[in-house]
């Protein structure tokens, strides 16, 4: 283990990286709850201000993965398809079988100037998660129970109030609802073959009813649908543990842009055409297995200089008072302050632990199979 690898996997270090990122976090949910008194006066004023409020917090996490850990990612696109990214509102449909994939996500809008302005149709658990849901209901990124009955109305509300959106978003979807495991994936085949369709070999049978509601509540406004489909090389399985701890890992995502208009607007066939699409990302997940490659062009956008400037100002700002106050109470060799400050940085560690939980795959909590072939795909 190199010096700098050895560095960043001293806990001291992560922790105070993890206390940034918290009470930073806090600070702009605060300061994005007062301007909550913007919205019924100036909407969009409202929007591009938590906009760019929640840049400052999400870039951290990308800061993470491309500074910290050095991880790379390749696109495998044509050049058209690169040349509109950033420069229009699609929907994103992401395969959902690694817990940093988000991530990898996120540092694609960075790249493109749309971190900002990011949207995902979210399970309502996370609503309950500070900080993540926080920022995200001030964005107002539309949370499901994955109960279709209770969901209508919520879902319909806010996708629809996000047609008028002043800032290019990218709508990710998860549309197999869930992440992959092995338990999942065969109750997923069961139910793919009581209904007659093809079985998929790496992915679960997508959920068709969120794609064909936010395709149809967002008519107007997106232009396109970005079928990705992301993989890492050498089989390795990427945690967000591990990008906290320095490891780098390789990221391939392979980008394909289908315009709204070769998208069927009757819902079944719409529902039929993302069945068909995903029997497309199981065969091109198939060709990565066996070639460790997507087909076709490739570009390596650069990373930005903003996330790390943006990370250097919180870190600036909150750590110097913080390691002053450290030194002050060891030096004044009190045992009660010494215990005190001790107790912090344990509650400390545990809650930024808790947050990094969230996304692993042993613990999201997931009912999946236990009403799936009662739901309609």
């Amino acid at each position: 283990m190199g010096l700098i690898a050895y560095i960043k996997s001293l806990f001291i270090l992560q922790l105070l990286v993890g206390f940034v990122f918290v009470v930073s976090g806090l600070i702009i949910n605060f300061i994005q709850l007062c301007t909550c008194v913007l919205w019924p006066i100036n909407r969009q004023l409202y929007r591009k201000i938590n906009t760019r409020l929640s840049y400052s917090l999400w870039s951290q996490l990308v800061m993470l993965l491309e500074w910290w850990s050095g991880t790379e990612c390749t696109i495998f696109a044509d050049q058209a398809t690169v040349d509109k990214f950033g420069k229009e509102h699609v929907i994103i449909i992401l395969n959902h079988n690694y817990e940093i994939d988000f991530l990898c996500g996120w540092t694609m809008c960075e790249r493109y100037g749309v971190l900002g302005a990011s949207k995902v149709l979210a399970k309502y658990e996370l609503l309950k998660v500070p900080l993540i849901g926080w920022t995200w209901y001030f964005l107002e990124i539309v949370f499901c129970k994955r109960k279709w009955e209770e969901d209508r109305d919520t879902v319909f509300k806010g996708l629809t109030q996000l047609k008028d959106y002043p800032e290019f978003m990218w709508f990710l979807l998860y549309c197999e609802g869930t992440r992959f495991t092995p338990k999942k994936h065969e109750i997923s085949m069961e139910v793919a073959e009581s209904k007659g369709l093809p079985k998929l070999k790496y992915h679960l049978l997508p959920r068709t009813k969120g794609f064909t509601t936010t395709l149809s509540c967002l008519k107007g406004t997106v232009s396109a649908v970005y079928d990705v489909t992301l993989n890492f090389r050498d089989k390795k399985v990427p945690t967000l543990l591990g990008i906290v701890s320095g490891k780098k890992y390789m990221a391939d995502m392979n980008i394909k842009r289908y315009p709204v208009e070769e998208i069927p607007e009757d819902e079944k066939e719409c529902a039929t055409w993302l069945h068909k699409l995903y029997q497309q990302k199981d065969a091109l997940q198939e060709h990565y297995e066996n070639e460790g490659s997507f087909p076709g062009p490739t570009i390596k956008p650069p990373r930005r200089l903003w996330t790390l400037l943006n990370f250097l100002f919180w870190a600036t700002l909150l750590l110097t008072p913080l390691l002053n106050f450290a030194c002050g109470v060891f030096v004044s060799g009190s045992p009660l302050l010494i215990v005190g400050f001790l107790i912090f940085c344990i509650i400390a560690s545990i809650a930024v632990r808790r947050l990094i939980s969230v996304s692993e795959v042993n613990k999201t909590g997931s009912t999946y199979g236990k009403m799936e072939g009662k739901k309609e795909n």
